[in-house]
């Protein structure tokens, strides 16, 4: 009885205290979304400031990456040594430290070592949050709770360019690190004195000394790999096959070695849950699909249709904002909804998002680009607490925090491959739909007659034949992009049919999960 009692959690928060501790919570989350994606906008003025090129300035991205890659899957390690509450607010207070020395960096290798330190302590904030959202609010309001987190989850790649984007036209670069400082110390000071009492169990297990090297061997080649690969022309470069090879045979070793070790650093024997293995599947392509679509519509605006980096962000904005706005209502429904109809309904939305995007032209007007982003918002505010609720779903509550760390290195990873996938794939559609153009209209008159009416215009002939060559180039990247729109669309019309394969959650789902 004793052991029983010893194990039992907390009462949920009430009032007030819980309104401020999960806002504080949800903070967290945010800080570190947000800087998963606020520096790449930035990149050309960090590297002019630092007076590097543009090539050595990614290394800015990829070590934040990578270290966050590492340090997201050992979560429920950590949390099970130190107790939850102590591992997220540590790793609040680091990351805030490690943000302010990224903003006072002084040159590149400075600023990379201080992104490995910023990537590898922000590891447990995401699944952290999760955990302690889901652990102060009573069974009967833990969707709330996941309603939540998703809100943050899903606003930060939004804002994160946007932000990046405002700060670099206007202000100095280090601000995107510094904004960091008075958040971060306000949320590791509220959650700590709100939570500092509601420790969770902890038990000194062995440090799995062999599953923590193999994992940070394999993670470390696959960021390396997905980030350098396209600028290395992918397996062209021995760099990026030795990488692949590292990363597949270290990923194979650390499999096997994590499944037959006695207390291994990540608990894989969670996907022996049908709902997890599956869920988790789903929620990682589909997430794959909504970031690269991000990634891919910012691109196409920015280098194409003149957009600049905050004007490509607004067009983001209202998306974001209509899933602000009706997430608090899907969470407060989602305890009576079956969450795999939730699911569905967001897969459907994305579908149309990214059918009405495949329609666009090089003219497209405000409303045309804001109208699917807003659609998008829809599916925004089901998807991820839908995914979530069905991948906890009768995961036992000691389990919780390693359950969230390996659920968000998963949907991580996945949106690596679909950031390098989508850009790769954007470059091979649009050389061979130029070489299409080119011969088509090469063949004919309408190049000589376009020429011809462009040099009676004033234009010289390399002029003329320049301008042709620019339209031909937009109009193969518009027809790559709605290429890669209309797969996106196909992609989630399949996870619509996946996610059925899943067992009803019971009663909502990751509530009880976290309250049995």
């Amino acid at each position: 009885m004793a052991g029983a009692a010893a194990m039992a959690p907390p009462p949920p928060l009430e009032g007030g205290k819980r309104a401020i501790v999960a806002l504080a919570l949800a903070m967290g989350t945010f800080m570190m979304v947000l800087d998963s994606t606020i520096a790449n906008v930035s990149l050309p003025t960090i590297a002019g400031n630092l007076g590097v090129s543009s090539d050595n300035s990614t290394w800015v991205i990829t070590a934040f990456a990578v270290a966050n890659g590492i340090g997201v899957p050992l979560t429920g390690f950590l949390m099970g040594r130190f107790g939850v509450v102590k591992t997220f607010c540590s790793a609040v207070i680091l990351f805030t430290l490690a943000s302010f020395l990224c903003g006072i960096a002084w040159d590149l290798p400075s600023l990379i070592f201080f992104r490995v330190l910023q990537g590898a302590f922000s590891g447990p904030m995401m699944p952290g949050s999760q955990a302690l959202l889901i652990s102060i609010f009573p069974p009967d309001k833990r969707s709330t709770a996941l309603g939540v987190w998703s809100m943050t989850t899903l606003v930060g790649p939004i804002a994160g360019p946007l932000l990046g984007g405002y700060i670099s036209d206007n202000y100095h670069w280090s601000w995107i690190f510094l904004i960091n400082v008075p958040v971060g110390l306000l949320v590791g000071f509220v959650a700590w004195n709100g939570l500092k009492d509601r420790e969770t169990p902890t038990r000194k297990l062995p440090i799995d000394t062999m599953g923590l090297a193999l994992l940070v061997v394999w993670v470390g080649a696959l960021q390396i790999m997905l980030d350098l690969g396209k600028n290395d022309d992918w397996f062209n470069s021995t760099r990026i096959v030795v990488c692949t090879l590292i990363a597949v045979v270290g990923f194979i070793a650390w499999v096997i070695w994590e499944l037959t070790d006695e207390h291994p650093v990540v608990d894989l024997s969670l996907f022996r849950h049908r709902n997890f293995a599956i869920g988790n599947i789903a929620f990682s392509l589909g997430y794959a699909v909504f970031f690269a679509n991000i990634l891919l519509l910012t691109l196409w605006l920015q280098t194409q249709l003149g957009y600049t980096a905050t004007w490509s962000g607004l067009v983001a904005a209202p998306g974001g904002a209509v899933a602000v706005v009706l997430t608090p209502f899907v969470a407060r429904a989602a305890g009576k909804v079956d969450a795999r109809l939730l699911a569905s309904v967001a897969f459907v939305c994305f579908f149309g998002s990214y059918f009405l995007r495949s329609e666009l032209t090089t003219s497209a007007s405000l409303w045309n680009l804001i109208l699917p982003q807003m659609v998008q918002g829809i599916a925004m505010s089901t998807f991820f607490l839908s995914m979530v609720t069905i991948a906890l779903d009768g995961i036992p509550p000691e389990k919780i925090p390693s359950a969230t760390g390996i659920s968000n290195f998963a949907r991580i990873v996945a949106g690596s491959f679909a950031a390098s996938i989508i850009t790769t794939m954007w470059d091979r559609r649009e050389t061979m739909h130029q070489q299409h153009l080119a011969e088509a209209v090469g063949q004919g008159m309408p190049f000589q007659m376009a020429r011809e009416g462009l040099m009676r215009m004033g234009l010289s002939d390399t002029q003329a034949a320049g301008a042709i060559t620019r339209q031909l180039v937009g109009q193969a990247y518009l027809l790559a992009s709605t290429d890669l729109f209309r797969v996106s669309a196909i992609l989630c019309a399949v996870l619509l049919v996946g996610v059925w394969f899943t067992r009803r959650p019971s009663g909502g789902g990751a509530a009880h999960a976290a309250a049995d």
